[in-house]
């Protein structure tokens, strides 16, 4: 699905984030992306949908080499990998419903609203579909973040930070969304610093750990 092999990247007059990286997401496959705060997940996850591409190396999306495609095929790919923004990144003056139909709008596809509804009562959230964003708790914000997310029916799932800014219940809520995903067939990939949220999910799914440090992503060791 995603593939990288040997890949390196360095923001312009900056020193090198990342070196000789190669690993690959392949399908059905759940990850967990740890490091400290600065460390690049963040990037890491802009390289996974070629918003960055590589200063070094490969990187394939769905067997394509991201460096020799133009903007209409990125754009293209990326309606395969759907994104969970820590921030959540909603136009606070449409309602809830209009935010996780916009991926329809921009594709240029007709909005449905019986997927919206189907999406609205899986996040448990049918009650806030015409509210307005700023009105939302922060586990409804990530909740609507997630079903905007999957509203094209994405392949790959990359959630940064999710759980960040919630309580411990509302991230076991939102993991367990997750893990449904997962277990329907998506490549989840998500980026956190809460280890106790790994351990969680590995007592359900089997979840590779990857580590940023030193400019690499190794696997972690069993102590996760």
């Amino acid at each position: 699905m995603i593939e990288m092999r040997d890949v390196g990247f360095a923001y312009p007059r900056g020193e090198a984030l990342f070196q000789g990286i190669t690993l690959s997401l392949p399908r059905g496959s759940f990850h967990f992306l740890i490091g400290p705060s600065g460390s690049g997940k963040t990037t890491f996850l802009r390289l996974c949908i070629a918003d960055l591409l590589p200063t070094s190396g490969t990187l394939s999306l769905f067997g394509e080499d991201a460096a020799a495609l133009g903007r209409d095929a990125i754009a293209r790919l990326r309606r395969r990998i759907g994104l969970v923004h820590q921030d959540t990144q909603f136009l606070d003056h449409l309602p809830v419903a209009e935010n996780i139909a916009l991926p329809m709008t921009i594709a240029g596809e007709p909005v449905d609203m019986a997927a919206i509804r189907d999406l609205l009562a899986w996040v448990q959230m049918t009650q806030a579909a015409r509210a307005l964003p700023p009105s939302l708790s922060g586990g409804e914000r990530q909740r609507a973040a997630l079903a905007r997310a999957v509203i094209l029916s994405p392949d790959v799932i990359l959630a940064d930070e999710p759980t960040g800014n919630l309580d411990w219940d509302m991230s076991l809520r939102l993991l367990q969304l997750l893990i449904e995903l997962n277990k329907s067939g998506k490549t989840v990939l998500i980026a956190t610093h809460d280890l106790n949220l790994v351990r969680a999910a590995r007592q359900q799914v089997s979840a590779r750990v990857l580590r940023i440090g030193g400019c690499r992503i190794q696997a972690a060791g069993a102590e996760l």
